[in-house]
């Protein structure tokens, strides 16, 4: 096992200290002028946090841009790009599916399923889930992107609406299923779903790039 860091978040969405590293992420990613630093132990992290951020980073100089995003290419203005894009890929179909969950700013994965035995619109349903799950847990105010309009109309109607049979290869599947749309069922959210559009915009950056 690796050993447990401490993320202390002078700026950001909620500064703080922070245990994993996909928290600090979406306190900063896309952030600007985010500052943070790990430390190994607690003590060092909040010994840092209520000191000034400078003594452990370098300042910028005056002018210096904001820290560098790692997109592979930039982003129209009409993005939001302090979001959540998912998206799933699926070798057959139905066939071996898996999902992800991207930021849009930084292209930093926060989360990733499969494979299991599905369709890529089931597939996208359950990115969505997750994602909204995700946000809810916590306290993050950023829109989803999804390019499916399956999904998208799924999770509206708080049903996957598959034609897949279940049987014995698709029960795993099936009650992941049901998991996602008791959730949608007994949660409520305010994050935004929002179509990504690939003919203006290319590929969702949550794109598992094979096609």
């Amino acid at each position: 096992m690796s050993k447990e860091k401490f993320y202390v978040v002078w700026s950001g969405v909620n500064p703080g200290i922070y245990t994993s590293w996909t928290d600090c992420q979406l306190q900063t990613k896309g952030y600007e002028g985010a500052k943070y630093k790990s430390f190994e132990t607690r003590e060092e992290a909040e010994k840092a946090f209520e000191s000034s951020p400078y003594e452990y980073i370098k300042r910028s100089s005056p002018g210096a841009p904001a820290q560098k995003k790692d997109v592979n290419a930039p982003l129209p203005s009409s993005v939001v790009e302090n979001s959540l894009a998912v998206d799933a890929a699926c070798s057959g179909n139905p066939g071996a599916m898996e999902y992800r969950g991207v930021h849009v700013a930084s292209r930093q994965e926060i989360f990733h399923f499969g494979p299991v035995y599905g369709t890529n619109n089931i597939g996208e349903f359950l990115a969505i889930v997750h994602g909204l799950a995700l946000l809810k847990q916590k306290g993050f105010d950023m829109p989803i992107y999804s390019d499916s309009v399956n999904a998208i109309s799924w999770i509206k109607q708080k049903k996957c609406k598959t034609k897949l049979p279940r049987e014995p290869k698709t029960e795993e599947l099936f009650k992941l299923i049901e998991r996602a749309e008791k959730w949608l069922r007994e949660n409520t959210y305010t994050t935004k779903i929002l179509k990504w559009e690939t003919k203006q915009w290319g590929e969702i950056p949550a794109d598992f790039g094979r096609k």
